[in-house]
């Protein structure tokens, strides 16, 4: 009674088999016909000169603008050390903490009060707010933090320090300017969220090409108001050489005193490298 189903199906299971087989055969034909196809384009390619230059593949390795060099990997510490910063403590560290604290301090002083603010206002169409004193401020407190993550535990840890000075400066300059207690912490969180949002958007900038470096630009230093795009160009040429000047900072030196010099917003040839002098401190590191 079951006879006539159980032919049916043995027969449509070998009529499947056979049209998969069939259908496989066409399938390597076809694959060998494109293979020969592409082979013979490629020797008659290689027949005739091409004379319309074809534009090379972009890649943004080119682009860099940190260390090429490779990097230190991540200093060797024990068990306690680990242990205890597992904790959310710092364990010992190359340098003296204190004098890193200080150099951390230097830095940010440098990133206030070596810069012209004043140029940037002009040069960017920014007004002269408390905010787009900030904008400025971030943007070479990012580049002084892109430079010391480099130098291992020590320099995370002045990255800590910078940021720290940096809200604590923040606060006592909007206390100066006589902003009341709910808004002063209501302007504090835009600011963090600002800031934490454009390391994210510089960092991807800098490790690309100028068009998403731009694009970070204009969305957190000119908060997506530039019209003008000489703006964004000047601001790209001047993260890009200042970037490559301060990788060029011997990172010890960097460590103990914290002394950043800036080149200028404009000048005459950008592409130089200057001379980056060394500074001086004592034995102290102070």
């Amino acid at each position: 009674m079951y006879r006539r189903p159980l032919q049916s199906a043995v027969r449509q299971l070998l009529n499947a088999s056979a049209s998969r087989a069939v259908l496989g055969k066409a399938i390597e034909q076809d694959v060998c016909q494109s293979r020969a196809l592409v082979a013979c384009r490629i020797t008659a390619d290689a027949g005739v000169p091409n004379h319309s230059q074809r534009r090379a593949l972009h890649s943004t390795r080119g682009l860099h603008t940190v260390k090429e060099t490779p990097q230190t990997t991540d200093e060797e510490v024990g068990a306690f050390t680990k242990l205890i910063e597992a904790m959310g403590f710092t364990g010992p560290l190359k340098y003296n903490k204190w004098k890193i604290k200080i150099a951390a301090l230097r830095m940010y002083t440098c990133c206030v009060e070596r810069i012209n603010y004043d140029e940037f206002f002009e040069k960017c169409s920014l007004p002269d707010t408390l905010n787009s004193w900030f904008l400025v401020a971030q943007l070479h407190v990012w580049m002084c933090l892109v430079r010391m993550r480099q130098e291992g535990r020590a320099g995370k840890y002045m990255c800590r320090y910078i940021v720290h000075s940096m809200w604590e400066d923040v606060e006592q300059r909007s206390k100066i300017m006589g902003i009341d207690a709910i808004q002063r912490k209501e302007s504090m969180k835009v600011m963090t969220e600002t800031f934490y949002a454009a390391l994210f958007g510089y960092d991807e900038g800098i490790l690309s090409d100028d068009c998403v470096l731009a694009a970070a630009l204009w969305r957190n230093m000119f908060n997506r108001q530039c019209e003008d795009p000489r703006q964004l160009e000047l601001m790209v040429e001047y993260v890009r050489k200042q970037m490559q000047f301060i990788d060029a900072l011997d990172g010890e030196d960097l460590l103990l005193t914290g002394e950043v010099k800036w080149r200028p917003l404009v000048e005459e040839n950008a592409q130089s490298i200057l001379k980056v002098p060394s500074p001086t401190y004592n034995d102290a590191g102070l």
